[in-house]
């Protein structure tokens, strides 16, 4: 029988998989004018941030970390989502992942250099030697120069036959202090972090209430104590979406689903085995909330795209917080995460500072029905607790033996211990632009990823004029800074002076924001505690806000207020947090009117 015959495309970068690193990674090279090419298995853009339903995303929330194509996302949400992004109190911001998916299709479709082809998943890595040189899809191969791996669960890892990692990694491997010396009933049950189908519900917003099915597994005892610890409120609203919509990806006897993880990596039919009983749990963990929480709720349906028979409520595929790891050039671990005072190391290769993008978050992980105790990595920053922040090394996107191929997933070469901090969506994005201009820049250069000067590759980052990111993570720098630019490249020149505070020596106020008229502005009196938490007494209605900021000059005055200043206060109100998110301040002077909400 004759093989089908398929086109063949040619192309000078190749991004397989259009998650949130592969959707960045696909921007930033076509953004430099670059060829490229993004194939996705589904019809949306984005993976953990939209078509995985994750529209509540954790770290890099502080306006200093708000950098790079992550910047550009969050200023172009804010702008275009009706109601602004405050509404959950598990994230500083919480979209509709169908205005996520939009505005990522929309930078890729303003992009002459970027062709997207959808509805395709890869078969076959093409090798030549050490190199990849193309990749197979049912419909289409693909040759190309550089091909960046943008799945969800890092398969061209396995297609091409590139030395990775799954699952575990023990203590006598890394030394890492949170990590397990030997195998147990957790690590056996969890190979990897438990994944999780998101599904959004929302209020009845009529008498008739759209009754969810009974589910085709008995599960209802795993769910019993779900928001015990919390109260039905703020299980609710804990990620509460615009439009008074519910995301549900609630860790405490909730719908991670973590069952025989392994088959992840097997063949088609145990994949797809596991997807349905995902699918169904999450189904199960649904019926049980209409039958069990006080609101009237039902499914949202019509929020994410028909697939097969899926409801329109549910993501379109699992959050997947863990996947296949490069064996790279280095390895990313927990030590590597951990503050040395309150941020992590820079880090260094051949006297170079070799950092490419910067997180913050909290080492997070999943083991449902299990405590796992985990090295602090947090502190309390403008009135919240924060992750500390770190950076990703050049050296963690390469393979020591492949050439051709770069990770802009949660697939690089980090361990299983370090992965709970590198996962998050916001650093993943930038992870992903820096993978982009790595491939950009190897194509201009005519040179391999791993012949790059690190510090040619940071400056592109730097001095990127559409998105342009941090490398070098500093509190009290905000990317609206004059002096932003100037002081990353110090500190690049100039590592051993780079702070353990992670404080540069300037002036915040430079980046002052005035009032402006779509803030809500309360005058009070300002309660400080010892450890820098602070409420507003509203002077006018007595009522209590918390007070909270991204902003590093609004964090420095909130420090210099006394206990008891009376202070008018701008920002953005959150009402399931009961947070007021401080942009300006006001101290007043003893005589002056407290005017104001």
């Amino acid at each position: 029988m004759a093989t089908k015959s398929i086109p063949q495309l040619t192309t000078d970068i190749l991004v397989v998989g259009g998650g949130t690193g592969g959707t960045a990674a696909a921007i930033q090279a076509a953004r430099r004018g670059v060829k490229t090419i993004l194939v996705s298995e589904g019809p949306w853009l984005g993976g953990m941030l939209t078509s995985a339903g994750v529209a509540a995303p954790d770290g890099n929330e502080l306006a200093a970390w708000q950098t790079g194509l992550w910047g550009q996302f969050l200023r172009t949400l804010q702008t275009q989502q009706p109601g602004g992004l405050d509404h959950g109190w598990v994230s500083l911001f919480t979209f509709d992942p169908r205005l996520g998916a939009k505005v990522l299709a929309d930078w890729v479709a303003d992009l002459p250099t970027l062709t997207w082809i959808n509805h395709q998943f890869p078969v076959e890595v093409l090798k030549n030697g050490d190199r990849l040189v193309g990749v197979r899809f049912p419909d289409y191969e693909i040759r190309t120069k550089v091909i960046l791996d943008g799945t969800e669960l890092g398969d061209l890892l396995a297609l091409g036959d590139i030395d990775h990692r799954w699952g575990w990694d023990w203590q006598d491997k890394f030394d890492e202090p949170s990590c397990p010396v030997a195998p147990n009933g957790m690590t056996k049950e969890y190979p990897i972090q438990s994944p999780t189908w998101v599904f959004l519900l929302r209020k009845t917003t009529n008498s008739q209430t759209n009754i969810i099915a009974e589910p085709t597994i008995d599960v209802a005892q795993d769910f019993s104590n779900t928001w015990q610890n919390h109260g039905e409120k703020d299980f609710l609203t804990y990620g509460q979406l615009p439009g008074e919509h519910y995301m549900i990806n609630w860790p405490i006897a909730g719908n991670d689903y973590g069952r025989d993880l392994d088959r992840l990596l097997g063949s088609e039919k145990e994949r797809q085995a596991y997807l349905r009983e995902a699918y169904q749990y999450s189904y199960a963990y649904a019926h049980y909330l209409q039958q069990h929480h006080s609101e009237k709720l039902e499914l949202a349906t019509g929020i994410f795209p028909q697939v097969g028979d899926l409801s329109t409520a549910f993501a379109l595929h699992p959050y997947y917080r863990e996947s296949r790891r490069l064996k790279g050039q280095q390895v990313i671990t927990e030590r590597d995460i951990l503050p040395q005072g309150e941020v992590a190391s820079l880090p260094i290769h051949n006297q170079k500072v070799t950092s490419i993008a910067v997180g913050n978050y909290a080492n997070d992980h999943h083991y449902p029905g299990y405590e796992f105790p985990l090295a602090p990595k947090s502190l309390i920053w403008g009135g919240r607790w924060t992750g500390t922040p770190f950076t990703i090394p050049f050296e963690a996107l390469l393979s020591p033996t492949v050439r051709g191929y770069l990770p802009c997933e949660k697939n690089i070469s980090v361990s299983h211990m370090a992965n709970g901090s590198t996962r998050l969506q916001p650093l993943v994005m930038n992870t992903g632009q820096a993978v982009g201009m790595i491939a950009a820049l190897s194509i201009e250069k005519n040179c391999d990823p791993q012949d790059l000067d690190v510090r040619d590759v940071q400056e592109a980052l730097i001095g990127d004029r559409q998105a342009p990111a941090a490398v070098i993570p500093l509190f009290n720098l905000a990317p609206d800074h004059p002096e932003w630019r100037q002081w990353q490249r110090y500190y690049l020149d100039n590592p051993e002076q780079y702070p353990p505070s992670g404080h540069c020596p300037v002036d915040v106020n430079l980046a002052r924001l005035p009032f402006s008229k779509s803030q809500y502005v309360y005058s009070g009196e300002l309660q400080k505690s010892e450890n820098q938490t602070y409420q507003l007494t509203c002077q006018q209605s007595g009522k209590v806000l918390k007070v909270i900021t991204e902003r590093p000059e609004v964090a420095e005055q909130l420090i210099d207020c006394a206990h008891g200043q009376k202070i008018t206060l701008g920002g953005r109100y959150n009402p399931a947090g009961n947070w007021l998110v401080v942009e300006t301040v006001e101290t007043i002077t003893s005589g002056k009117d407290l005017g104001g909400r």
